[in-house]
């Protein structure tokens, strides 16, 4: 079973910045893609970007331009660079994986972008 690791969140100020990582338990080149998802209060959870194993990525309109999505596969690490950040970016922050049979979710990290 692979094992999601998120770390990374915290408060922030509005137009700050952070990082998040996530770690997987086992090489992620079996993996479909990797994704970060977020759910703020009393909302669904979204899909926020994508790394496929290929590296093709993709992003949520509202985070174009500002969210930066990458891998480290030696270290089996996913990372979300969040720069301009906005207090409706303000979430819990899930890492997902998305293989051939199914996905595996983290426990998420909180993100809070004061105004």
């Amino acid at each position: 079973q692979v094992q999601l690791v998120e770390s990374g969140g915290g408060l922030v100020q509005a137009g700050g910045s952070l990082r998040l990582s996530c770690a997987a338990s086992e090489s992620m080149f079996s993996f479909n893609a990797m994704n970060w998802y977020r759910q703020a209060p009393g909302k669904q959870r979204e899909l926020v970007a994508r790394i496929t194993t290929g590296g093709n990525t993709m992003y949520a309109d509202s985070v174009k331009g500002r969210f930066t999505i990458s891998r480290d596969n030696a270290k089996n690490t996913v990372y979300l660079q969040m720069n301009s950040l906005k207090p409706e970016d303000t979430a819990v922050y899930y890492c997902n994986a998305l293989l051939n049979w199914g996905s595996y979710w983290g426990q998420g990290t909180p993100v809070t972008v004061s105004s």
